[in-house]
């Protein structure tokens, strides 16, 4: 059986507010999916989003929103609640991924209260609330760590608002640090395929595991059980990704490997399945091994290195 035709896979981001939201280099969230993207022969397509500018869902396939000061969240959040707050839900609700971090975290709760100055009120993606307890309540700062998917997941967290679940499920179990409000060692939320998050650092660079997470969600929902079949396990190039290319049919073995590559078949593929072509994260999880062990996690810091560095 032959392919009828092969093209390149492509996903679009939509990243809400830019300029307004982008506290302590959240933008390298956007260059990590970039770049392991571009690595693995995929076309990452970014779109800013900001205000004034309206959400059709059906533009996009992932979503990312960052942090910002207070002063900066107050018109991210009328805008928000006013003109992206239907597309967004909507979004959500057919699972897309969306990755909100700090501020935009909080706007995708219910509300957040600051220390001055009236509520902001968020879109309630999330069952949680935050508080600010005053200036003179000390800040959520610093190195962090938590378990997630039977790993670890490190960043930088530095808020002063502290986060209360109701039912929403939390992202993960905090290691060390503070977590969403340093009482009860949960840390950001999930509901979906959306994902909020207390961790900058960025968040991404550090912890490629849960970069490919995102991408492997918008790419099942994109093209799963549609017509892609997935090819991995390709060999380093000189650049240290993965390269390869897609043979000509689809039965043949030529023992090279191949790239994630979406294919046209004549007859529908079953069952599906998927995985990302690795790459070459050796110094992605050292730093992620760093700070587990700059944390004195030095058990985690040695399984990270026995997972991931050592050959």
């Amino acid at each position: 059986m032959t392919h009828a035709s092969v093209k390149p896979l492509t996903l679009t981001l939509g990243h809400l507010y830019p300029d307004q939201l982008n506290l302590y280099g959240d933008r390298g969230n956007i260059m990590t999916l970039q770049r392991r993207c571009q690595a693995r022969g995929i076309e990452l397509r970014v779109v800013g989003l900001g205000i004034g500018d309206a959400l059709a869902p059906d533009e996009y396939d992932m979503l990312f929103i960052g942090g910002g000061q207070d002063k900066e969240q107050a018109p991210v959040a009328q805008d928000l609640y006013d003109l992206k707050g239907i597309g967004l839900w909507a979004a959500v609700e057919d699972d897309m991924p969306v990755l909100a971090v700090c501020g935009g975290f909080q706007l995708l709760a219910h509300y957040y209260r600051p220390a001055e100055g009236p509520d902001m009120r968020g879109l309630g993606v999330f069952d949680a609330w935050t508080l600010h307890k005053g200036k003179r309540v000390p800040r959520c700062i610093g190195d962090i760590a938590l378990n997630w998917n039977g790993s670890t997941l490190v960043g930088f967290e530095n808020h002063g608002g502290r986060t209360y679940l109701g039912t929403a499920k939390p992202l993960g179990k905090v290691l060390k640090g503070s977590g969403n409000n340093a009482e009860d060692h949960t840390e950001g939320a999930i509901y979906r395929n959306a994902y909020g998050t207390y961790l900058h650092g960025s968040l991404l660079p550090k912890n490629p595991h849960f970069a490919d997470h995102l991408l492997s969600l918008a790419l099942k929902r994109k093209y799963g059980g549609e017509y892609y079949r997935v090819l991995a396990e390709a060999p380093p190039a000189s650049n240290g990704y993965s390269s390869a290319t897609l043979p000509e049919k689809s039965g043949e073995t030529s023992g090279e490997s191949i790239m994630v590559t979406a294919v046209m078949e004549e007859e529908p593929l079953t069952p599906p399945s998927f995985q990302l072509a690795p790459l070459d994260d050796r110094l992605e999880w050292e730093a992620h091994a760093y700070i587990l062990e700059r944390l004195g996690l030095h058990h985690a810091a040695a399984a990270t290195i026995r997972a991931h560095i050592q050959e």
